[in-house]
C-alpha cells in the first residue's frame, strides 16, 4: 500500500496520515463496552433499547463486534476485551478489564452473558476465566457455536472444527 501511494496518489497517502494522526488522538475507549469511540459513551450503550438489555455478548475485539453487530441476530449489550488472556505475552486479566467486566455483570442485572470469543487456546482460557465470574454471580452463561462454516466442505475442515460441531449439534 505504501508504494502504491507513494508511486500514485501522494496526495491520498497525506491525507490518510492527516486521518490517521488525528484518530490517535480522538479515538478512545467507551466507558462502558469498551468499543472504540469519540466520546465517553459509544452510540451503541447510549441506544435506549441497548440500555434496557438483559444480555450482554463478550467479544475479544472491536471488529469481533462489528462482526456480531452486522449479523443482526442480537441487540443487547456487549463488552470488548481487545484479546485475550496471554501470560506469555504478558497480558492478564487486568489488561483485558475482567474485573471491570466484572462490576458490570455485579451491578446490572444481566440475564445471560454470551461469550463471542474465537475458539483458540487464549479463547479457551479466557472463557473459562469468565464462566468462572459468572458461576460465582449465579449468572447464566452461553457460548456462541463453533463448528463448519455454511458452504464449507467437510473434507476441508480440521479435526478440532468437525468435533466442535458434532459436540455442539441440535436436534432437527
Amino acid at each position: 500500500m505504501a508504494y502504491h501511494l507513494l508511486q500514485r496518489k501522494r496526495q491520498a497517502g497525506a491525507d490518510l496520515a492527516q486521518t490517521l494522526a488525528k484518530a490517535m488522538v480522538d479515538i478512545g475507549q467507551c466507558q462502558s463496552c469498551r468499543d472504540y469511540t469519540e466520546h465517553d459513551i459509544c452510540e451503541l450503550c447510549n441506544n435506549p433499547k441497548r440500555l434496557e438489555a438483559e444480555s450482554i455478548c463478550v467479544v475479544e475485539t472491536a471488529a469481533n463486534l462489528l462482526a456480531v453487530e452486522q449479523s443482526g441476530q442480537y441487540s443487547g449489550r456487549y463488552f470488548v476485551l481487545h484479546g485475550c488472556l496471554s501470560p506469555i505475552d504478558g497480558v492478564g486479566p487486568s489488561e483485558l478489564g475482567l474485573f471491570e467486566l466484572q462490576k458490570q455483570l455485579e451491578t446490572h442485572g444481566y440475564k445471560e452473558v454470551i461469550l463471542a470469543l474465537n475458539p483458540s487456546v487464549e479463547g479457551e482460557a479466557t472463557a473459562h476465566f469468565i464462566v468462572d465470574i459468572c458461576r460465582g454471580l449465579n449468572l447464566p452463561i452461553s457460548r456462541i457455536a463453533h463448528g463448519i462454516p455454511v458452504g464449507g466442505e467437510l473434507e476441508m475442515v480440521d479435526n478440532t472444527t468437525i468435533s466442535h460441531a458434532l459436540m455442539g449439534r441440535q436436534l432437527l
